[in-house]
């Protein structure tokens, strides 16, 4: 019997509900909310109250696109977090009361964990998931890891930021810079038109597999303030290589701790998760770093690097198969690595 799985994930500014039916996708619907792009950043409290709007109409178009009825349902798995303690609310307490009246079991999952098993989600024929061990760099606005995952149940994680997360770097520099909120894409946009030695940025020294970004911030800020001073139009005359020279710093970072893990574990299966495995800079030097260093590499669909509620579902199913399932009481949490 063929087991069916609603995903729900409301743990920032996205309402998304998906279905899956084992690990085959039968629906991801994801609605966005313009409305922080005027504040320049999400704002918890209107978030949370978009969530509210959009849950509903969300869950009820991805049962319809799945063209299954409520009743075939086995169960729902939710975001527990980390995230926006608000929004975290909002799907949690909806996915506890629409199992309730279901009769079905609910499944918690972390929002970190279930990026990384986005790549276990069968798209369609061909599709191919990594093998047991692999390395997993996850990297968002919020958190930068490497983390080993001997299973589905069982991760590792050998090395994370220390202070700041890859993705804040990328939408510090675009704010920085006077690009528009989310700032990543447009970095990356720019970078492909520039040049990613214009302008040398300092790496940090960090001991071991953890990162630091904060110091790259500041000298990026430093760097543009003393040049303006010299020119007030130096950003709009180099801003496209300005862009691919942050981006070239960011991802050497990324990828050289991450050559690191995988020469001290000796695992060669290695995949990457989150908004910021978007990235079209990070996804050629990540394939480029892989055939030169004889890796077998894993880079998700783009509907599986910014949060989605697919991914949910299939971490979800893992701990259905597992009967890992969540009491009634359960509540969300905000802050935390892997629980």
């Amino acid at each position: 019997m063929s087991i069916y799985i609603l995903g729900i994930e409301s743990s920032c500014d996205d309402t998304s509900a998906a279905v899956l039916k084992d690990r085959q996708i039968l629906s991801n619907v994801i609605a966005n909310q313009d409305i922080h792009k005027s504040y320049g950043g999400v704002v918890p409290e209107l978030a949370s109250r978009a969530h509210q709007q959009n849950i509903i109409p969300v869950v009820e178009v991805a049962l319809q696109k799945a063209k299954i009825g409520k009743n075939q349902l086995d169960g729902i798995a939710f975001t527990r977090g980390p995230g926006l303690l608000g929004s975290l609310l909002v799907g949690t307490s909806f996915a506890k009361a629409f199992a309730m009246g279901l009769d079905i079991p609910i499944m918690e999952v972390n929002h970190l964990k279930a990026h990384i098993l986005a790549h276990f989600v069968e798209t369609g024929p061909g599709h191919k998931s990594p093998g047991f061990p692999f390395l997993c760099l996850t990297v968002s606005g919020g958190h930068t890891q490497i983390v080993r995952v001997d299973a589905p149940s069982k991760m590792e994680i050998l090395g994370k930021t220390i202070d700041d997360a890859a993705g804040e770097a990328f939408d510090k520099a675009a704010k920085i810079m006077g690009l528009p909120y989310p700032g990543g894409p447009w970095i990356d946009k720019l970078a492909a038109q520039g040049n990613p030695r214009a302008f040398p940025f300092p790496e940090p020294k960090i001991q071991g597999l953890n990162y630091s970004f904060s110091g790259l911030k500041t000298s990026f800020l430093y760097f543009l303030r003393d040049r303006l001073k010299e020119d007030e139009n130096f950003i709009e005359k180099n801003k496209a290589d300005l862009a691919a020279s942050i981006q070239d710093t960011i991802i050497r970072v990324l990828l050289s701790k991450l050559r690191r893990a995988v020469r001290e574990t000796g695992i060669n299966e290695v995949a990457i998760a989150g908004g910021v495995s978007a990235n079209s800079g990070l996804r050629q030097k990540l394939t480029e770093m892989a055939k030169k260093e004889h890796w077998k590499v894993f880079i998700p669909p783009f509907q599986f690097t910014t949060d989605n509620a697919a991914m949910i579902a299939m971490a979800g199913y893992f701990k259905f198969l597992d009967k890992d399932f969540a009491s009634q009481d359960i509540a969300p949490y905000a802050k935390g690595g892997f629980r």
